[in-house]
């Protein structure tokens, strides 16, 4: 529903539903309807270069030579529209969130940290990860489990093979993406069919039909690039079979059937190279996410190289003891870092968002607070509003500060909340030496812009309320 959202609004130009869509929702701004409209061409189209300017800011792709960026410019309404389109610098999709789990597939494929394999093609190294490649491609598994079985440096002869298009196969398999020069599509087709990607195969066949059908009437369109995918949910169900293949044989009963589908891979084939026991279950697990995903892992396992106890089974594991957390903590934990989804439940969101700030998972965080701020009420805002304070999480605490706006006539008769402001207006002076007290800012805030919401009346009322609890306390 927020997806169809998003690009009806982007048509419709109203950029604030799109900021909220984009910030508070989390929506993917780079996201493709059934007929491959992204929200950046349905802007262009409409021509809205307000919105157009803040997708671009926020990520939206437009890179020039590619499908998508040519369909935008041709497409756009205004000649302005185009102007800013072609002289744009683009940026990293959701660079302003750096933990995310598309930039740390991206990661770990070009930085190749605590790869365990590596591809020769044409004396250009390639370093990769067994437990990607065989949730993510069969042949691979099959050949790493046989012919390429005990070799870390994995040498291809072939003369079709090309290193180009080995790279975009491994950004592909890694990421569900694929950018390639319009003169190497036919590699890449060829190296899809021999490691029998079906799906591949026929994406790239779609995409080459609709580029050249786009193209063909549009004299002066130049595209030199073919892009596919993402393909998210895909590479996350891919992903989530590491997840699955960690946990302890003892405890995959139960887990793993719901939401995700069972596992079907031999454990041992996820080749793991970390284990860590909580509460006495030892989850067998893989370097390259706890630490890509998490500097406190990555801190961890930097201290302990050398030292603690190894996995009898399999040598040269290192096995590490976690404290203070359950092993079901660990579990959902574990579902994050392989998927960058997991199970939250009300009474159970709390426990996981202190889990998250221990180890240093922002965006564990935010989806707890996101979990949080559908269970806001006017019973328990003022102690949702803490943690929203204590965690670092804004979009809470504007949520928080939202129900109170609606509620104020009721809170200013609780002993809590007037000690609250009082806390909040000492911690200020600290701070900025004024008079502003950032948590009543933001109740008046919500007042007075909540115009569809409360009468002039109303918004009278409520804003009278909240000025005679502050001249009780001496803080008007």
């Amino acid at each position: 529903m927020d997806a169809c959202e998003l690009l009806l609004s982007c048509k419709r130009g109203d950029l604030p539903r799109v900021r909220y869509l984009v910030e508070e929702r989390d929506v993917d701004i780079n996201l493709r309807d059934t007929r491959d409209g992204s929200p950046l061409y349905c802007a262009c189209l409409c021509g809205h270069e307000e919105l157009v300017q803040y997708l671009l800011a926020h990520g939206a792709k437009c890179e020039a030579n590619t499908f998508n960026g040519e369909r935008c410019i041709y497409s756009s309404l205004s000649v302005s529209i185009q102007r800013r389109l072609r002289d744009y610098k683009a940026i990293a999709t959701r660079a302003v969130q750096r933990e995310s789990f598309d930039s740390f597939l991206h990661m770990i494929l070009e930085q190749g940290q605590y790869s365990d394999v590596k591809f020769m093609v044409h004396d250009q190294i390639f370093p990769a990860h067994r437990c990607v490649l065989v949730v993510r491609s069969e042949y691979f598994a099959a050949m790493l489990e046989t012919k390429w079985k005990g070799k870390n440096l994995i040498t291809l002869k072939h003369p079709l093979i090309n290193p180009a298009a080995f790279a975009a196969l491994l950004k592909y398999i890694y990421t569900g993406c694929m950018d390639i020069n319009i003169s190497f599509i036919e590699d890449c087709r060829m190296l899809a069919k021999q490691c029998r990607m079906k799906d591949l195969m026929d994406e790239i066949q779609h995409k080459c039909k609709q580029l050249y059908e786009y193209v063909s009437d549009k004299p002066g369109v130049c595209v030199k690039v073919l892009t596919l995918g993402p393909h998210k949910d895909q590479l996350q169900d891919d992903m989530m079979q590491l997840s699955l293949g960690a946990l302890p044989a003892e405890l995959r009963v139960g887990y793993g059937q719901f939401p995700f589908e069972p596992f079907t891979t031999d454990v041992h084939g996820t080749y793991p190279d970390i284990v860590f026991r909580v509460d006495g279950y030892s989850f067998l697990c893989h370097k390259a996410f706890f630490c890509g995903r998490s500097d406190y892992f990555k801190a961890l396992l930097e201290d302990h190289f050398s030292e603690g106890e190894m996995l009898t089974s399999q040598p040269g594991v290192l096995v590490l003891t976690l404290h203070d957390l359950s092993y079901q903590d660990f579990i959902s934990l574990l579902y994050y870092i392989y998927g960058d989804v997991t199970e939250l439940f009300p009474d159970h969101t709390l426990d996981m968002l202190y889990v998250a700030d221990m180890y240093l998972l922002p965006g564990l965080k935010r989806l707890c607070g996101t979990t949080l701020a559908e269970t806001i009420c006017e019973d328990n805002v003022l102690q949702t509003w803490e943690t929203a304070r204590l965690f670092s999480l804004p979009r809470l605490e504007e949520r928080c500060t939202e129900m109170m706006a609606r509620s104020i006539e009721k809170l200013v008769g609780r002993a809590e909340f007037a000690e609250m402001i009082q806390e909040d207006s000492r911690c200020a002076a600290d701070r900025l030496k004024t008079d502003s007290i950032p948590l009543v800012d933001d109740i008046r805030y919500h007042i007075t812009n909540n115009g569809q919401t409360f009468s002039a009346t109303e918004v009278h009322r409520r804003l009278q309320a909240l000025e005679q609890l502050l001249v009780s306390l001496g803080l008007h």
